[in-house]
């Protein structure tokens, strides 16, 4: 799932960059190395986003609306991505960090056509959000300070995407045919005898389900 939202978050930013796009940790030997313009998204941090956390199985539906398989309900978790500029002049990183500004900002969902397959049928709208305050429980300078360079200016970017859980479990088909058993009432001689009745069970009626009276 991380490497498909990584390529959704290539599409976004590769029209900014005539260079490279890397998801690489901006160390010192890293930037040694760098020899052509350079946008960067290092992925830093993932969490779940626990205000998304959902209780109870989900029931998966065929066309027809009858209920197939149920699962636990998917996680959500924000992904959030350093983005860098790295050239030789601080001009030119400004002017590449402005580009990757103005194509992240028209979105607050990824674009229906950067969904990941994988996750469209949990959702299409994956919210993303640029340059917002960090947590107070992170501080950039520490991340930049972890990765042993230089503080340098960067656009936090974090995208929320589900992450389905297993596991995933069927269910058995849906009853077509009742059974009902009916007995002659009491005192009434030669009909104590059951009888077995058959009938079209109604539509959505649980699997297994008897209806009876006496049985």
């Amino acid at each position: 799932m991380i490497h498909e939202i990584d390529e959704a978050l290539r599409g976004l930013l590769t029209p900014a960059v005539a260079g490279d796009l890397a998801f690489d940790a901006p160390t010192r030997d890293w930037a040694a190395r760098r020899n052509a313009p350079t946008l960067n998204a290092y992925l830093y941090d993932i969490r779940e986003d626990v205000a998304r956390r959902e209780r109870g199985a989900q029931a998966e539906r065929d066309v027809h609306g009858v209920v197939t398989r149920r699962r636990q309900p998917p996680r959500w978790f924000r992904l959030s991505y350093l983005v860098t500029a790295w050239t030789s002049r601080p001009e030119d990183e400004h002017r590449l960090l402005s580009g990757a500004l103005a194509l992240l900002l028209p979105h607050e969902v990824l674009p229906a056509e950067a969904v990941p397959e994988s996750v469209r049928r949990i959702s299409t709208a994956l919210p993303i959000s640029v340059a917002v305050p960090p947590a107070e429980s992170r501080s950039l300078a520490d991340i930049w300070s972890a990765l042993g360079g230089e503080l340098k200016p960067s656009l936090d970017v974090v995208i929320t995407t589900p992450f389905p859980v297993a596991p995933v479990y069927d269910v058995a088909p849906p009853v077509t045919e009742a059974e009902i058993v009916v007995r002659g009432a009491d005192g009434v001689p030669g009909d104590a005898r059951p009888r077995i009745v058959r009938r079209a069970a109604a539509p959505g009626t649980a699997s297994g389900a008897r209806d009876g009276s006496g049985a």
